[in-house]
């Protein structure tokens, strides 16, 4: 069964990116404040933004940057890193953006595979950005947000007098964005997504949550991931609001920026949610400001998210639900929703279909089974780069992306993700998922974090093991943990073993990185 939208398609956006963010902003909200570091209070206005955009592009065309290369982005979220983005797609490049704490042949193997010719770094990370681009060979110019000698700096950019590029963009077909996704294989791939794919799905965001001019949204997640990119930069920018930059998370200085800036709308991943309901620091700040909260990135339990609403006073936690490959959005839940159902990832977002299907037969699904999700939609990425086969394995014959997700829809179109296919503990041929045991444990008072992966056990079965953070000054075992799964769960679902650990490895938007466990698992088994 193909289940569409329930609300109006919109047009696909036939705009370079650049142009569908900042085009009707510059005009419109020029003297609106962009950008607000949420450390110093440095601060952008619209117009300002728009013009640095352009004065970096010119900078970048007069130094070589052209249509059809690929430009690597290396830095954490400040209020150079939108113009350097705008800049860099005003002269037709592509841009790969690459995690702050990649290691030189992390970086490097990205840069290969890109196909990078050009580097924007900060000074702090030039040393990883020096040895990737030696190792990786072909890259041109290393640039930098801030100053270092030897590098051209983003600064003395703005001020550049060369003429701005003119370039002919095909929003259909070319790239605008290249970020690298592990998509349903583990194997980080290059992810085309057009300037047509971006720029439609803010436009299709926007339905359902609108920014609006003058709103403060605050961004800690980070910009060089799609969630990021699309949230916290281009949907808010794209509508006149201010956007409050942290370059990572910290508690201590995200409740103070809130505090201080005062900021309306927080966009966030489950484990930020988990310290805004649990977390003591949380009352030794005012967060009266906060009118909503978004979550997305990760499975986010319905009891975690109550508790963190009912602490912050706001409504009901928003979610929503995509992946990079989708642009990455195709859920969510609308910000004027009345009663959403606790747990649900949200509605189809404009111009979208889905459909549930058995992840062993393919064939579909009725409302209310478990299956995998998948997508057809203005959003659905072009391909993998260089990777025809994965790209096929990913999107079929008839434009279907297979997400690799499972989870169920409800008689009112309502989507509840359970859990990753290939995530799914297969005990005794029953199915449980990791993401429900985790939200069980989570809503321990002794327990911190929690994450859950299938081991095999002597008889040779898989089993759910949980790696617990204890809550300090708390003194839970083993075997407590396990009982209390255990009353609260059917038999089969029930946690087997327990390991208790100081942290939980996690992605930067929060998503649990089971293959470091795993990992972890086989090295503590092998003999």
């Amino acid at each position: 069964m193909v289940l569409r939208s329930e609300y109006p398609d919109v047009p696909p956006v036939d705009l370079p990116i650049h142009d569908a963010v900042l085009a009707r902003a510059a005009e419109e909200f020029g003297d609106l404040t962009a950008l607000v570091d949420g450390v110093t209070g440095a601060a952008l206005s619209y117009a300002a933004l728009d013009r640095a955009s352009r004065r970096i592009g010119a900078a970048l065309a007069e130094a070589g940057v052209c249509k059809g290369d690929v430009l690597a982005l290396h830095s954490p979220n400040s209020i150079v890193f939108p113009p350097a983005f705008y800049g860099a797609t005003r002269t037709g490049a592509a841009v790969t953006m690459v995690h702050p704490l990649a290691t030189p042949e992390e970086f490097a193997k990205q840069l290969r595979d890109a196909a990078a010719s050009w580097i924007i770094t900060v000074s702090a990370l030039l040393g990883v950005a020096r040895q990737a681009a030696e190792r990786a060979g072909g890259v041109r110019e290393i640039f930098v947000c801030d100053e270092a000698s030897g590098h051209r700096s983003l600064r003395s950019m703005m001020r550049s007098t060369a003429p701005e590029p003119v370039v002919e963009i095909d929003p259909a077909e070319d790239i605008a964005v290249l970020p690298y996704s592990s998509g349903t294989t583990g194997t980080p791939k290059g992810v085309l997504l057009t300037h047509r794919n971006v720029s439609t799905n803010l436009a299709q965001v926007e339905t359902l949550v609108p920014n609006q001019p003058g709103e403060r949204v605050l961004a800690v997640l980070p910009f060089f991931h799609s969630y990021g990119l699309t949230a916290l930069m281009n949907a808010p920018l794209r509508n006149g609001a201010t956007v409050i930059v942290l370059p990572r998370f910290e508690l201590d200085s995200f409740l103070a920026a809130i505090e201080k800036h005062r900021a309306q709308a927080l966009y966030v991943a489950p484990p930020i949610v988990l310290a805004l309901a649990k977390h003591p620091a949380v009352d030794g700040h005012d967060l009266s400001s906060v009118r909503y909260v978004l979550s997305a990135a990760a499975p986010l339990d319905a009891r975690l998210a109550e508790a963190c609403a009912r602490r912050l006073g706001v409504p009901p936690l928003l979610q929503a639900f995509g992946m990079t490959e989708l642009s990455p959005g195709c859920h969510l839940v609308p910000r004027d929703a009345k009663n959403a159902p606790p747990g649900t990832v949200g509605k189809l977002l404009p111009s979208t279909e889905m459909r549930i299907v058995g992840p062993d037969t393919g064939e579909d699904l009725a409302v209310g089974e478990d299956g995998e999700i998948v997508i057809r939609g203005p959003q659905v990425m072009k391909g993998y780069l260089g990777r025809p086969e994965d790209t096929d394995a990913m999107i079929d014959a008839e434009g279907w992306l297979h997400t690799g997700d499972v989870g169920h829809v409800d008689a009112d179109g309502w989507l509840y993700v359970v859990d990753r296919v290939k995530e799914l503990i297969k005990y005794k041929g029953y199915q449980v998922a990791p993401a429900d045991l985790e939200a069980v444990l989570l809503a321990h008072e002794a327990v911190a974090d929690a994450a859950v992966i299938g081991v095999t056990d002597g008889a040779g079965n898989e089993i759910p093991k949980a790696y617990v953070v204890r809550r300090p000054g708390t003194r839970i075992s083993e075997d407590d943990l396990i009982a209390y799964v255990a009353g609260q769960v059917a038999p089969y679902k029930k946690v087997r073993r327990v390991e208790f650990t100081d942290t939980v490895p996690r992605s930067a938007t929060g998503k649990i990185l089971r293959r470091e466990l795993r990992a972890r698992e086989r090295s503590s088994t092998t003999p």
